[in-house]
């Protein structure tokens, strides 16, 4: 496990607020030279602390409005099953994000689609196409109030 720093955490946190940042800006952030910052960011990678750099879309401006929260329960937990889903949650673009949960639901997952008739469609495709899903219940989202992958540092 990597070692962060203060240094570290103050350039986290400015990257989590504007990931566009130059290196001077970086560098005031962080008292740290730009070449410095350069290096930590470089290190930070690598370790996997940072695992991407990303620009958080609305999903209306896309044509995409409808966002759903979804809870699944499998029809057995074997890995097997498990392993396979979670396939098919990294590999399915509507999914925007995906759980793996205990509790009374297996996975919880943020579907976007253009409309319910786009919805339906998808959760056609998607849910009943499995003969290893038990059941899904899903919530529509009236109103996106943070959109962030922010972690507090």
């Amino acid at each position: 496990m990597i070692q962060i720093d203060d240094f570290d955490r103050r350039l986290l946190r400015a990257l989590q607020q504007d990931n566009r940042l130059t290196g001077d800006a970086l560098a005031d952030a962080t008292g740290l030279s730009p070449t410095a910052c350069q290096r930590r960011l470089k290190r930070l990678r690598a370790a996997g602390v940072i695992e991407g750099d990303v620009a958080i879309v609305s999903p209306r401006a896309v044509g995409r409005p409808l966002t759903l929260i979804v809870t699944l329960s499998l029809e057995r937990e074997r890995a097997d099953i498990v392993d396979a889903f979670k396939r098919l949650v990294r590999d399915t673009p509507e999914i925007m994000s995906g759980y793996y949960l205990t509790g009374e639901a297996d996975f919880l997952m943020i579907v976007t689609a253009r409309d319910m008739e786009d919805f339906e469609t998808f959760s056609r495709r998607v849910f009943y196409g499995s003969p290893h899903i038990k059941g899904f219940k899903t919530m529509v989202v009236m109103d996106r109030v943070k959109a962030s992958y922010s972690v507090p540092v």
